[in-house]
């Protein structure tokens, strides 16, 4: 099914101007040639039939198989995920190309519901897989390699079982999911839709968030006091669905006898609760020495009494206004790619050959950036919204991580490739790090050097501490709906319950800052997501330390990794590496690392 991989980037932290050189398009040909293609058709038709036929073939006889005989039904089953996979991935790209397209919305909707109703009668799979006694499966594992290699999956498929409901009602909810789906919808076409006034100027979302990031202090604050104006006129709808979706899961999580509103993002991330507690207990510790030190310092270089919301992302007062190009932009990309291992470069080379980047921002283009790794037959696709500041360089070097990740696990095949999101995020935020480190080389002056380093740090804290803060957030939003219905005001309150705290002393708050919970498409899309990012920055800062003290062989185990996909618990993959995630101590050494680059800012000023 088609997930949007959500940006990195802190939405607020987009940049640039115009005239950047001959952005690229998607081509995407490698899919299908357009939603009338035979070729599609086709695989609608296949779909339909091998559902019903798996169904015939398997349903209530799972547990009778032999080692060989599940083997077979799980690559049947992946064949299926795969096709299924391939024009959900095409109809879902198309749309988010120009949301606001009617014909390629409906498109999108009925594939999903095409999709949904074929695949509804596979319901039975999971479940009976879950029915088949440990000593049997163990045993299966054993005889049969090519069944072993699926251990991984099964293990995830099983962790559900505790929380696995009938069969019926399962299949019920599979049918009710495209229901869920419309209010995600909604959400996106509600964003997409948003028409925004600055200077007499008419903007977009993207266009209008891009303004904070403006030297020119007056521009940031009419560009905020316009995005409150807007997501206030619009809050009851924002409300409904946050509202609806809470409640939806709660009913879901209830029925489940899931422990918390958290435990089912655990799950699908493979990860123990008590790490990501660990995880955010350590951040939230460490605000005061990260967010609250770096915006003290970043208020005195503006010269500010108190800093404002608008000001949060503003570029430093020795930043020139520099617009970088497309072809820059690449170029220096590739040559840090290149230069920690020329096999990276030539991964990455052909998603600017090949239409398998669109970088343009366009009226009705989804806002943010993602890479969509589409089926393991065909290649990714990253989708950024590029306007031409240092910054968006970052985010190409983090998107283009993610697709050169996809490209190296797609040999995993469908069901192993796709990674936990705790771990999706490593090489795209170690792709922005050889970046950084690559830009802060060639830096000739203490002032450039001292501007890329704050514009790191920022990146970092609204990595891991803006993320947390949402992490915190979203636990308060789901545990106050369980109580009853949120009006706008009780999420607002929700929301700035946590900014003080993440932010620090050194901020004041606009009225209608409130309101900026609204526009996040994390908390619709994929409630709890945003922790995986903190997760992956720690993890990354861990990995590049162990990368500088003993460069020899890191490459070799850091290709290996990422090959793996999904196949392997953190636990497995971080150990060549002497890292264990769930020590507290493995994330104090990520942080530090943040707290490092602060040091040496503090430092310029003595």
């Amino acid at each position: 099914m088609f997930q949007l991989p959500f940006p990195l980037r802190d939405i607020n932290a987009g940049s640039g101007t115009k005239d950047l050189g001959d952005l690229p398009e998607w081509d995407l040909s490698d899919l299908y040639t357009s939603q009338e293609a035979p070729e599609l058709q086709a695989d609608l038709n296949w779909l339909e039939a091998e559902c019903a036929a798996f169904a015939a073939d398997y349903e209530g006889k799972l547990a009778g198989l032999n080692a060989d005989g599940l083997l077979k039904c799980v690559q049947r089953n992946e064949a299926i995920s795969t096709k299924a996979g391939r024009v959900m991935s095409y109809a879902g790209l198309r749309y988010y190309q120009l949301t606001i397209d009617a014909d390629r919305a409906k498109f999108m909707s009925d594939c999903q519901e095409k999709i949904t109703n074929y695949t509804t009668p596979l319901v039975f799979f999971t479940l009976e897989l879950n029915r088949i006694e440990d000593d049997k499966l163990i045993a299966m594992l054993a005889e049969n390699a090519d069944l072993a290699r699926y251990q991984a999956v099964f293990d995830r498929i099983r962790a559900m079982k505790p929380y696995q409901l009938s069969d019926e009602l399962e299949k019920f909810l599979h049918d009710l999911g495209v229901v869920g789906d419309a209010w995600e919808k909604l959400f996106d076409e509600t964003i997409a839709g948003l028409e925004f006034e600055v200077d007499g100027e008419d903007l977009t979302i993207e266009g209008t968030l891009n303004l904070l990031t403006e030297q020119d202090r007056g521009k940031r604050e009419a560009a905020a006091h316009e995005l409150a104006r807007v997501f206030s006129d619009n809050i009851k709808t924002f409300a409904r669905v946050h509202n609806t979706q809470a409640k939806e899961k709660e009913i879901v999580d209830r029925w489940r006898k899931m422990p918390t509103a958290q435990t089912g993002r655990h799950l699908s991330n493979d990860v123990e609760p008590e790490v990501v507690e660990a995880l955010r207990n350590a951040v939230v510790d460490a605000y005061p020495k990260l967010s609250h030190r770096y915006y003290e310092l970043k208020r005195k270089w503006l010269g500010l009494d108190r800093m404002q919301v608008w000001d949060r992302n503003a570029p430093l007062p020795m930043e020139s206004t520099k617009t970088v190009g497309w072809d820059a932009a690449r170029d220096i990309v590739m040559e840090a790619y290149s230069a920690f291992d020329p096999r990276m470069g030539d991964i990455a080379q052909p998603f600017f050959d090949k239409g398998w980047i669109d970088a343009g921002v366009k009226p009705g283009k989804a806002p943010g950036a993602f890479a969509h790794p589409t089926v393991t037959e065909v290649h990714p696709y990253v989708m950024l919204n590029y306007l031409g500041k240092p910054r968006d360089v970052m985010t190409l070097a983090h998107e283009l991580g993610h697709g050169v990740h996809q490209v190296l696990a797609a040999d995993q095949g469908e069901m192993l490739s796709s990674t936990p999101l705790t771990l999706a995020e490593t090489a795209s935020v170690f792709g922005e790090m050889l970046t950084f480190r690559k830009m802060l080389e060639k830096a000739a002056t203490q002032e450039e050097r001292k501007v890329l380093l704050a514009g790191k740090v920022e990146d970092m804290i609204n990595t891991v501490v803006r993320q947390i803060a949402f992490y915190d957030f979203e636990c308060k939003l789901h545990a106050a709906r369980r109580d009853g219905e949120l009006t706008p005001d009780d999420i607002n309150a929700l929301w700035m319950s946590v900014q003080a705290e993440s932010l620090g002393e050194a901020f004041d708050f606009m009225d209608g800052y409130e309101c900026f919970w609204a526009y996040i498409p994390h908390f619709v899309h994929s409630p709890f997501y945003v922790y995986a990012y903190a997760f992956g920055d720690g993890l990354v800062n861990a990995l590049y330390a162990v990368y500088e003290e003993n460069p020899d062989g890191f490459q070799e185990k850091y290709f290996d990794m990422l090959k793996a996909g999904g196949s392997k618990h953190h636990k497995e993959l971080l150990a060549p590496f002497g890292l264990d995630a769930s020590d507290p101590k493995f994330w104090d050494k990520g942080l530090s690392m943040i707290s490092g680059m602060i040091d040496e800012l503090e430092a310029m000023e003595g």
